[in-house]
């Protein structure tokens, strides 16, 4: 098995590794563990996984096969980022397709930052009459979010820094990567 490489070059950027794979996967398995808890015994139409594209497939595919009740998998997108920089502009580019009044939808994130396109998602969420929303995120920035929706289940806390990697990328790079890099000033 190789080792993850200590520093990559994305464009025209250089990162170092700052989370490797294995911790991720040990973080999304606690993550699993906590939900699988909450929801142990839930009766009712089974809760609906709502899955950030792009940026949390992979931590919705890892965390969604560790959950070990009844459910389904819907997926949105929504864009708030320009390069390395949230321009806290929140565009819709792919909507929710109803059904949810009454359903409890667990929101999967990749990463939460400054919350505004939680706190988007939330209020169509609520407009469509979900009863109950959870938020998985895989990353929480807390020194950064401070909005009114609760984060539920947190993988990992990390600080400010742009990151690439599981997921997250620059401009169209890095989300194939097993592991999580941070930009190098």
């Amino acid at each position: 098995m190789s080792s993850s490489p200590k520093q990559i070059q994305l464009h025209d950027k250089h990162f170092g590794l700052s989370y490797p794979g294995a911790e991720i996967l040990h973080d999304i398995q606690a993550v699993a563990e906590r939900i699988n808890h909450d929801f142990k015994g839930h009766t009712g139409q089974p809760p609906i996984f709502l899955c950030m594209l792009n940026g949390a497939f992979m931590f919705a595919a890892h965390l969604l096969g560790r959950i070990g009740f009844a459910c389904e998998v819907s997926f949105v997108k929504f864009s708030s980022y320009r390069g390395t920089q949230s321009c806290g502009e929140v565009q819709q580019l792919i909507g929710l397709n109803g059904g949810l009044a009454g359903r409890t939808v667990i929101v999967v994130e990749d990463i939460v930052e400054t919350g505004s396109t939680l706190t988007t998602l939330h209020t169509e969420l609520r407009k469509q009459g979900a009863a109950q929303i959870r938020v998985a995120s895989m990353l929480l920035k807390p020194n950064r979010y401070s909005g009114p929706v609760p984060v539920d289940y947190v993988g990992r806390i990390i600080p400010d820094d742009f990151i690439v990697g599981f997921g997250l990328d620059y401009d169209g790079l890095g989300r194939n990567l097993p592991d999580i890099y941070t930009l190098i000033p």
